[in-house]
């Protein structure tokens, strides 16, 4: 039963997870306030963020600056990054959160703590800390996973559903993409996407519009989903 749970969430959570990570966004836009502060850009913290982002990579929009038109087309070509504290009596703590235009949130930093005593450098010490673990994860903009700026099927032509998996044959090749793999057919076309998981040699996966595991057992990969409510094991030739 508790495989079954387990397999139920990993479908549940696989779409949003393979279509949304941080590299489909070159944008990032951050308040000139957090919720927990009184004033703008208290103790420098929402400029310290800025900097700390376009460290990384990103392009950062703080407060009211002009937004560039991939973003004034489409708010959706963004994150917005949030910073939220913990109430602790002895520590400081702040946790970063980058969510999408409908809440979502695509990256989830560790708390980071301060145990320093003056405001402003306990909560610089925090939040530096708390993007110590942004700074750990890969980073690579990739605009062709970038939201489209205008609608692409207008309501009277719905867009046409993604076609079920078909029947993998072959050897498939594994190239790495941020958090897991992509397997490449000899076309090439890539056919699967696998994401890490916290188990070795047990990936999330997609095929088409088709959800399911990748797992090694035996020796063997196997790709295994549900089709009308039956579950479905495919043996996959994998060369990493």
């Amino acid at each position: 039963m508790k495989t079954l749970a387990l397999f139920i969430s990993i479908l549940c959570s696989a779409a949003a997870y393979s279509q949304n990570t941080i590299s489909n966004y070159k944008y990032v836009l951050v308040p000139e306030r957090f919720d927990f502060s009184r004033e703008n850009n208290q103790y420098g913290l929402n400029t310290t963020a800025k900097l700390l982002l376009e460290q990384k990579g990103f392009t950062v929009i703080m407060g009211n600056d002009q937004l560039p038109p991939a973003v004034a087309a489409n708010k959706c070509n963004a994150l917005k990054a949030e910073v939220v504290e913990r109430k602790s009596l002895f520590t400081t703590n702040l946790t970063l959160l980058l969510k999408d235009c409908q809440g979502n949130i695509v990256f989830k930093g560790k708390e980071g703590k301060s145990r320093e005593k003056e405001f402003p450098v306990a909560y610089d010490f925090a939040l530096k800390d708390a993007f110590a673990s942004l700074n750990a994860v890969p980073y690579k903009y990739d605009s062709t996973q970038e939201v489209a700026t205008t609608p692409a099927i207008t309501p009277s032509a719905p867009a046409p559903a993604k076609p079920e998996v078909a029947d993998i044959t072959g050897t498939l090749y594994a190239q790495p993409i941020p958090n897991g793999y992509q397997l490449i057919d000899t076309s090439p076309k890539k056919v699967v996407t696998l994401l890490k998981t916290s188990t070795e040699d047990y990936f999330i996966a997609q095929a088409g519009a088709t959800n399911g595991i990748v797992f090694k057992k035996n020796g063997d990969w196997f790709f295994e989903y549900y089709k009308d409510d039956k579950l479905v094991s495919q043996k996959l030739a994998i060369k990493f």
